[in-house]
């Protein structure tokens, strides 16, 4: 009998600004492709993160994992660090990196993965990152080598 494969997911707001800007582009550039983004002064979201943990259910617990334990890690290891702050200034995790949606979720991905991986038969499954009601992206990790047989 094949184990059952559940995925759980915790949710999480906080309120951060960022500007999207890239110093390699000129400033013409920039305003062309990112818009009222890259105001200079930057401009503020309320972001929320979804973190799905995917693995076997566990029979004699009923879990894949504890709902409170992942919790705890995503309130330290990401809320309580970009929460109302300045993403490009103030979180040292994101420095250098532009923080359109898409990089934030890979850059949540990178802080949290290795929290998870003590869980055995679980591993982080997604990291949505929603900027507003309207959008969102998702970020299933980074991509494996293909397999050798």
């Amino acid at each position: 009998m094949s184990p059952d494969i559940v995925e759980i997911t915790h949710v999480q707001e906080f309120a951060a600004s960022h500007r999207l800007h890239n110093p390699a582009w000129t400033l013409e550039e920039n305003r062309r492709i990112y818009g009222i983004c890259n105001n200079e002064n930057g401009h503020g979201h309320n972001w929320v993160v979804e973190v799905t943990v995917k693995g076997e259910l566990d029979a004699s617990s009923g879990m894949v994992m504890d709902l409170n334990r992942l919790r705890v890690l995503v309130l330290e290891k990401l809320i309580a660090r970009v929460d109302h702050l300045h993403l490009n200034h103030d979180v040292p995790f994101l420095r250098d990196i532009i923080p359109t949606a898409e990089n934030i979720a890979r850059a949540f991905w990178r802080e949290l993965e290795p929290s998870l991986e003590a869980h055995e038969g679980c591993r982080l499954h997604r990291i949505r990152v929603r900027e507003s009601r309207n959008n969102y992206v998702d970020y299933l990790g980074p991509t494996l080598p293909p397999r050798s047989t």
